[in-house]
């Protein structure tokens, strides 16, 4: 059963639409160019209310649940392209959270309400070259002086790094506290100076999404710019994770469903050996097999979004998600394309795009690796920390 009420499906249609006129028709023109207009398209979803469904209403959001943007992460998997939702992806559920929920009034002003209506583009400043999933190693540091930080650092794989317009950025601020007590969040505009936008990387997918290596030299920002409290940033991501996750496995839905329907599609109208290639079984018992594995993930999601609601942690069930999403996308995308045959294999074709954009989501976000530790952390099986009572024998 979907916990989607009619203004839920109302949003997904609207959503759908807006893709359908101003996204789609531009899609293979901005993959090949290696970038979308990001304020351009972000305008267009601001305008719509589609980048502050979570939002509070003060600074121009809807101040809906969260299932209603999760709504809006499974309708944005209609782009035929992994590019544009994850970018807005980085803008609604990675970057702005924490800056909804702890930034002071005048933060929230200058930065969050810009963010909804699509003036502003942002990116979330986590990662860098040693610190991937392990956020807790990062070495970005922030040092008070006076009223201002002074920040020294780099930060790599950074979505919309290239277009933004500011940086959530992760920093360590207390170098005599523990990794996990010494982090802090702070709002760093892109045009300040001794901010290098050194290098757009090449990447295997997401051909259109810009990814940046920045580099943070001698950086002036005020203290101001500070989200919540000091050393609480390291807190303050980790609680957005099982909304990010929520919003990966919403994202997933669409892509694979395509997918599946293209590749019966394909199979139906390829001929081989005198029959068409989806009469045999092998082939359509697969696709049938890979629908329903979609249809469980679907439903293991909407399990989530009822149980967040209900104010329970989901933090083990948003896990497994994220592991099932990754994973599953990996499985679709290479049994289509080996019904693809050679075709599959060329650039032109949409499952090969598929391929490559699906691969980041057992990488991005948490590795499946980090989701399998979480979720083995709440087995109460980790190496050292068992707490599983011992059953008679």
């Amino acid at each position: 059963m979907s916990v989607y009420t009619h203004e839920h499906q109302e949003i997904m249609r609207s959503a759908r639409k807006l893709i359908d006129e101003e996204i789609n028709p531009h899609i293979d023109d901005w993959e090949e160019a290696g970038e979308f207009p990001a304020h351009v398209v972000f305008g267009k979803l601001g305008d719509a209310g589609f980048l502050g469904i979570h939002k509070p209403v003060e600074y121009g959001g809807m101040g809906l649940g969260y299932s209603y943007n999760v709504a809006f992460a499974e309708a944005l998997g209609h782009v035929a392209a992994g590019s544009v939702p994850m970018a807005v992806g980085v803008q609604t559920d990675m970057a702005t959270p924490a800056l909804a929920r702890y930034g002071s009034d005048e933060l929230r002003e200058e930065f969050l309400a810009p963010a909804i209506t699509g003036e502003m583009v942002t990116c979330i400043g986590v990662s860098e070259p040693g610190a991937g999933s392990d956020v807790a190693s990062l070495k970005s540091h922030a040092r008070r002086d006076g009223d201002d930080y002074v920040i020294n650092g780099q930060k790599m794989w950074i979505t919309n790094s290239f277009q933004a317009d500011y940086m959530v950025m992760l920093c360590n601020t207390d170098p005599d506290k523990r990794v996990h007590e010494n982090k802090s969040l702070i709002v760093v505009p892109m045009d300040t100076k001794g901010v290098v936008r050194s290098k757009k990387l090449d990447k295997l997918g997401m051909r259109a999404s810009d990814t940046g290596l920045i580099f943070f030299e001698d950086v002036r920002v005020p203290a101001r710019h500070l989200i919540g409290e000091e050393n609480k940033g390291f807190t303050y991501q980790m609680m957005q994770f099982q909304e990010e996750r929520m919003w990966a496995i919403a994202a997933s839905l669409g892509p694979m469903e395509r997918a599946i329907e293209e590749t019966i599609d394909y199979t139906a109208q390829r001929t081989a050996f005198g029959a068409p290639l989806l009469d045999n079984q092998v082939i359509h018992f697969r696709l049938a097999e890979l629908k329903s594995e979609v249809e469980h993930l679907r439903s293991h999601l909407y399990r989530c979004i009822a149980e967040y609601d209900d104010g329970k942690d989901i933090t083990a069930l948003a896990s497994m998600g994220k592991l099932k999403a990754g994973r599953l996308q990996r499985e679709v995308a290479d049994s289509c394309l080996q019904y693809f045959g050679g075709m599959g294999y060329m650039n032109e074709t949409p499952i090969s795009r598929f391929f490559r954009d699906g691969r980041l989501a057992s990488i991005g976000g948490g590795a499946d690796e980090v989701m399998l530790a979480i979720i083995a952390k709440h087995m109460g099986i980790l190496p050292g920390k068992r707490n599983r009572p011992r059953t008679a024998s």
